[in-house]
């Protein structure tokens, strides 16, 4: 299965915020602009018009855009971000030093309070990735996704295992970008 995945547009007033699952909004003009841009890759490549988001807003309003222009748009909660828990909307300067710490020395494994650990997210991105590839077989999937979840797929379509270490963990995909993962 091919895997087309792009990351949604950058959300407005975050800088400093950790936005995990905290729903937050992005320019009109951003979400259109991303749209333009599946709308014209698809057809350049005939793909099917169907597109996979999460229910968070930052991805899911792209895709109620892409409905609006004829696509299936499918939602699904397994597409969202990791769950922060209760740093989830906090700015990172209020997060405790040792929380970060702790989650540092532990990277695979902590989770703060009401959240998921990286081995969590990595399991849920394994479970829809196999549940789709067996439904779409070799139809290209086309996707709004996160940075952690697109970061996590291509980890796991690399085969490698859950970083250990955050200095392990790779650098954000930028927004409006478009990543293919082979499955």
């Amino acid at each position: 299965m091919i895997l087309y995945i792009w990351r949604h547009p950058k959300p407005m007033n975050t800088e400093g915020i950790c936005i995990g699952q905290t729903d937050v909004g992005v320019d009109k003009r951003k979400l259109k602009r991303l749209a333009n841009k599946i709308e014209r890759f698809v057809r350049l490549h005939q793909l099917p018009k169907t597109i996979w988001v999460s229910p968070l807003q930052r991805s899911l309003k792209v895709g109620q855009i892409l409905a609006q222009r004829g696509f299936e748009c499918r939602v699904v909660p397994e597409l969202a971000e990791i769950h922060f828990g209760e740093w989830d909307g906090c700015r990172w300067a209020q997060i405790t030093k040792q929380e970060i710490d702790e989650w540092c020395h532990n990277f695979a494994h902590f989770a703060p309070s009401h959240g998921e650990s990286l081995q969590q997210l990595f399991e849920r991105v394994e479970g829809w990735l196999v549940k789709v590839s067996t439904e779409q077989k070799d139809s290209p999937v086309l996707v709004i996704g996160h940075a952690g979840w697109i970061n996590a797929a291509k980890i796991i379509a690399a085969d490698q295992e859950v970083p250990k270490t955050a200095a392990e963990w790779p650098r954000s995909v930028a927004y409006l970008s478009c990543n293919r993962i082979d499955i």
